[in-house]
């Protein structure tokens, strides 16, 4: 199998060009060296080589803040109207998103970006699809603030919650002296990093179960890094670790006839010309319970997402066949998240 093909990988402090074998992990520095096989039978052993990592189970028992943050995410009162909570667009049960193309805040109102999964969000370098902040403890401030949103501000959400005597005795339960943004902020955040989902098939064959893929989901793995797609969609959370052109190798944008401010997402932070069409790669975990796809809800199937990546991003057309064990290997990176947390 030829691996000399290159892609171009934005990472969150520069652009260059990675040739897919660092990334596996076969990297030619001896003419000696016998290529990985990463044929259908793939085994274990061998995936170790290639790029993604298994989520770990976070640790049990959950504290007092994380019981107090999973109040707050579910808790309308975030927001002016006392009608949207995070939880309204984040459905933890249902893949973290919404299932809706844009979601519906403070108004009925609808943005112009697709709710990204909140399940195993804290892996991600960096928060939202255009990147504008590094961590979640920050990202809390959007949506709160956002017209479209929640359009409330901390004081607002700050006086109710003083008004509540259960809740100010949860805040204390909790390790909190007082209700404050930080503590809000912090509570959210450490209920957010423990939606994490291990136990996927796929985790399960890379800690040593043979037998946890079926021979198409092996033989979409082999797909997934014969292909590419594994340049930009590795380590734990198989993607979210890095900033891609959306059309790399044709204007997706343009072919589609698609004008959006919305489509120039990292440009939008920058300013700079050179990221116009730049988004962070999204993570690939749970990706078949995550439809619509893209940053605009725009497609809805993940048949239909893939065939469009293979297209602009790998610049090559893909069989049936091909398609099929990508979806079928795809489908196994669904893992569980902890019943406590739902």
């Amino acid at each position: 199998m030829e691996l000399s093909a290159r892609f171009q990988i934005r990472s969150a402090v520069n652009i260059f060009v990675l040739p897919i074998s660092l990334l596996t992990g076969c990297v030619d520095n001896s003419s000696s060296l016998e290529p990985i096989d990463i044929s259908p039978r793939v085994s274990v052993a061998q995936s170790g080589y290639l790029g993604i990592e298994p989520i770990e189970a976070p640790s049990r028992p959950f504290g007092p803040e994380v019981a107090l943050g999973k109040k707050l995410f579910h808790d309308p009162r975030l927001s002016a109207d006392n009608t949207i909570s995070c939880a309204s667009c984040h459905v933890v049960n249902e893949g973290g998103d919404d299932g809706r193309q844009f979601s519906i805040g403070f108004q009925g109102r609808s943005g112009e970006h697709n709710a990204p999964t909140v399940l195993n969000a804290g892996y991600n370098f960096a928060q939202f699809w255009d990147g504008r902040v590094s961590n979640l403890f920050d990202q809390v401030d959007g949506p709160v603030h956002n017209h479209v949103e929640m359009a409330a501000n901390w004081d607002l959400i700050i006086k109710r919650l003083r008004g509540d005597k259960a809740m100010v005795s949860q805040f204390r339960h909790a390790g909190f002296r007082q209700i404050s943004e930080h503590s809000v902020k912090s509570a959210i955040v450490a209920y957010e990093s423990v939606l994490v989902t291990p136990n996927s098939k796929f985790d399960r064959f890379l800690t040593g179960h043979e037998d946890a893929l079926t021979l198409q989901e092996r033989e979409g793995y082999a797909a997934f890094m014969d292909l590419g797609c594994i340049s930009c969609h590795q380590g734990r959370n198989v993607g979210g670790n890095l900033f891609q052109k959306f059309g790399v190798y044709d204007n997706y944008y343009l072919a589609r006839d698609i004008q959006s401010q919305a489509a120039y997402g990292r440009y939008n932070v920058t300013g700079l010309e050179e990221d116009k069409y730049v988004f962070k790669v999204p993570s690939l975990r749970n990706v078949a319970e995550t439809a619509p796809y893209f940053h605009d809800g725009s497609v809805a199937t993940l048949e239909e997402a893939v065939r469009i990546m293979s297209e602009y991003q790998l610049g090559s057309p893909i069989s049936d066949d091909q398609l099929d064990n990508l979806v079928a290997f795809l489908q196994t990176l669904t893992g569980e998240v902890p019943e406590e947390l739902l």
